[in-house]
């Protein structure tokens, strides 16, 4: 993209009110960027998890990870980063008044491949919803329980289960099993508990 054309995309996304809308165009530009650089990024964590929930859940900034490759050169981020009228870094900015951090390169466990979702100024991935919900279900529970991870998990869930975001349980189930999560009964457990709740609704 030219100068002029990231500067409108920006204009145009500083004035969206809409902070879902504002987060899924901001990571579309900021992908496609990046993209022209070389480096193809993936969204993962919270911010994942608002895209996929289309805003049930509201994370307030946006980590990527670059899906593979070395590190980008600072000097490059900061270039691109500059082009956005960002401030910060070297790995955490805001952009549009949102927060953005460019975190290390994927760890990816899950077999499934990544969701690609069209925004208005670029394509964006999501790391699958199967190793999404395993971490998150993890981190709600160790090394203690954290409640706003446990409903971050119960949110995904509840558009699993209700097949608004089609999952692959077979997957969900091998990861956490793995010994690197060992939560299967905790999984379990979980989507027991937000799948009674959907059937008295």
């Amino acid at each position: 993209m030219d100068k002029a054309a990231v500067q409108a995309a920006l204009k145009e996304i500083n004035s969206t009110q809409d902070l879902l809308e504002r987060g899924l165009k901001l990571a579309g530009l900021i992908s496609t960027l990046f993209a022209e650089q070389g480096t193809e990024l993936v969204v993962v964590g919270g911010a994942a998890i608002e895209f996929y929930t289309e805003g049930n859940y509201m994370s307030g900034d946006i980590d990527f990870c670059r899906k593979k490759g070395g590190p980008v050169p600072p000097r490059v981020q900061q270039e691109i980063i500059g082009s956005l009228n960002g401030s910060g870094g070297p790995r955490s900015w805001k952009i549009g008044g949102l927060f953005v951090d460019l975190l290390g390169t994927l760890e990816k466990d899950s077999r499934t491949p990544f969701t690609r979702l069209a925004t208005k100024y670029g394509t964006i991935s999501l790391i699958p919803v199967e190793e999404l919900l395993v971490e998150r279900i993890l981190i709600a529970f160790y090394p203690r329980r954290d409640k706003e991870s446990e409903l971050c998990a119960k949110v995904l869930l509840a558009q699993c289960v209700s097949g608004k975001i089609k999952a692959d349980w077979k997957e969900v189930d091998r990861l956490a099993a793995d010994k690197r999560y060992a939560i299967t009964e905790r999984v379990r457990a979980l989507k027991k508990e937000v799948a009674d709740g959907l059937k008295k609704q």
